[in-house]
């Protein structure tokens, strides 16, 4: 979800079912999908688990839109937090009842839509269109070229989600739109959600990276193992529980490599994403 400061337009709740087109300047409309150049920076480097503080993170309130940034984004820059291996974005959103983001371009980009609570309502320029709730992952491979929608449709109640860019291993790639819930799943154990090969009944993405998302209760304990040569990122949505012993909180999260396994237990109810990276 692009942060475009008071240059967006916050538009009403039938405004938003028409998917108004204007919403977006040109001058942001250009750059909203540049990548800025980013490699593996030392700060990700140099430890085997690096802190990446929920207070620490970029922040954008434009009243309509609250947001916080832990890479990189928009007007927030920070050439230690550019993004790490192939996860170039995650920004955790909150929108406002009746506002959203007029219709505007990506490309080559892979589009992970994560909502935690109220609901998001989509249209793109493939033809799909549907409303978002919780528990409900959206993926859009961008590729050669895409455009969409997004706005809250309740009058009342806000939307808060996580938007997730990830480098495609290919640019110009076929745009794809794809759907996994798991507003049912177990508590207690990691879903996979996305994944290169679509295994497990997995989203398959353009990027050898998988997703995977838990809901822990009080004294929930999972593991996950990580082959040699891979990286793992961990983000806490909601909640509190210690990664390998590290403590995290709401909108916490960590960068590990050169570990075997990583282990997660939660103190308190939570939502937590782990990416099993190349």
């Amino acid at each position: 979800m692009d942060a475009g400061g008071a240059t967006f337009l916050r538009v009403n709740l039938c405004q938003a079912r028409r998917f108004p087109r204007a919403t977006i300047p040109e001058s942001y409309r250009s750059a909203r999908n540049k990548v800025l150049g980013w490699s593996q920076t030392p700060r990700y480097r140099q430890s085997m688990m690096t802190l990446r503080k929920s207070n620490e993170r970029g922040h954008a309130d434009h009243g309509w839109l609250d947001s916080y940034h832990t890479f990189s984004f928009a007007g927030y820059y920070d050439p230690g937090h550019m993004g790490f291996r192939s996860l170039r974005v995650i920004n955790d959103d909150k929108v406002a009842p009746g506002a959203g983001f007029g219709t505007h371009p990506h490309r080559d980009m892979e589009i992970i839509t994560y909502v935690l609570s109220g609901a998001l309502e989509h249209k793109d320029s493939m033809g799909n269109g549907r409303i978002i709730k919780p528990g409900e992952v959206q993926y859009m491979a961008a590729g050669t070229g895409v455009q969409h929608s997004e706005f809250n449709p309740s009058e009342k109640d806000p939307v808060h989600l996580l938007q997730i860019w990830i480098m495609p291993d290919r640019k110009g790639a076929k745009p794809n739109y794809a759907e996994k819930s798991v507003a049912n799943a177990k508590t207690g154990r990691l879903n996979l959600v996305t994944s290169k090969t679509g295994r497990d009944g997995s989203i398959a993405i353009n990027q050898d990276a998988e997703l995977h998302v838990a809901k822990l209760q009080p004294g929930d304990a999972v593991a996950h193992e990580l082959r040699p040569g891979r990286h793992a990122w961990v983000h806490v949505a909601e909640g509190e529980l210690t990664a390998n012993g590290q403590r995290l909180t709401d909108g916490d999260a960590v960068a590990i490599s050169d570990e075997k396994q990583i282990a997660l237990k939660a103190s308190k109810d939570s939502q937590v994403l782990l990416f099993d990276l190349n």
